[in-house]
């Protein structure tokens, strides 16, 4: 990602402009469903991250909702539960949420602006980087307990371990 630039050197009054431009720069799909909301595709080494960002003028916040293509099945719904608490436990910034409806999983922040805070191309990059680091680094984790049965304890030591040096 590349700093976002605006030819007037201004800030936009809706950040979500500021991430439209943004996506644009760096040739991403995306969808502006309307002025506070817009929804990018953005790919990763494992998956496409889908990302929804929404500015809440009320709340003077910009949320962020990064979720990929994994269904959870009923029957593995509560060791994903128990393995989103042990990955949110590890997170600094944002977490991960089961979406039970759906059975999705989703990671989710949010940009605090209150006072009339102007947001900053480094912050919109910083809040995307930070959901799409932690999708992931974990989203072999939750393959690991949908599709290969394992327990959280299981995924989150295999995707834990880092190599240090080369062979």
């Amino acid at each position: 990602m590349s700093s976002t630039q605006f030819a007037t050197g201004r800030t936009p009054d809706n950040p979500v402009d500021m991430i439209e431009h943004m996506a644009d720069l760096n040739d991403w799909a995306f969808d502006r469903s309307g002025d506070d909301e817009i929804s990018i595709s953005v790919a990763g080494s494992w998956t496409d991250y889908h990302v929804s960002f929404n500015w809440r003028d009320d709340l003077e916040a910009l949320h962020l909702a990064c979720a990929f293509d994994l269904k959870v099945p009923e029957r593995r719904r509560g060791e994903v539960a128990k393995l989103i608490m042990s990955i949110n436990e590890q997170l600094w910034l944002g977490h991960f949420d089961l979406w039970a409806q759906e059975g999705v999983v989703m990671f989710r922040h949010a940009l605090l602006l209150s006072g009339g805070a102007e947001v900053t191309a480094e912050q919109c990059e910083a809040l995307l980087s930070a959901a799409t680091e932690a999708c992931e680094r974990y989203y072999q984790s939750f393959q690991f307990v949908v599709w290969a049965g394992k327990t959280y304890e299981e995924s989150l030591e295999t995707v834990i371990f880092e190599t240090a040096g080369q062979a």
